[in-house]
């Protein structure tokens, strides 16, 4: 069975850094492109920042130079660090894994609470 468990959310002010972390049980880590998104307060889920297996990373503008993704195929772990954080990027963060195998799997989280105060 595969699960997905985020951790390290919380409520920082302006200007911090946070870093979450996922953690994927199951044996499909190593074949999994690995996502963080993020559900702002009243709008719907968008993508933060993606990686593949063989870590090519992709972000969202609005993160760029401020957020990076990383994984550890090792520890069956993915990783977002937030620097410079800004209000606007309050929102419950997801993780996601996926990958093709004659059909898309996809596989989320519970999700993380991110607070960013002014």
């Amino acid at each position: 069975q595969v699960q997905l468990m985020e951790s390290g959310g919380g409520l920082v002010q302006a200007g911090g850094s946070l870093r979450l972390s996922c953690a994927v049980s199951g044996s499909i880590f190593s074949r999994s492109a690995m996502g963080w998104y993020r559900r702002p307060p009243g709008k719907e889920r968008e993508l933060v920042a993606t990686i593949s297996t063989v870590n090519t990373t992709n972000y969202a503008n609005s993160v760029k130079g401020r957020f990076t993704i990383s994984r550890d195929n090792a520890k069956n772990m993915v990783y977002l660090q937030m620097n410079s954080l800004k209000p606007e990027d309050t929102a419950v963060y997801d993780c996601n894994a996926y990958y093709y195998s004659g059909r898309l799997y996809s596989y989320w989280g519970q999700g993380t609470q991110v607070t960013v105060s002014s």
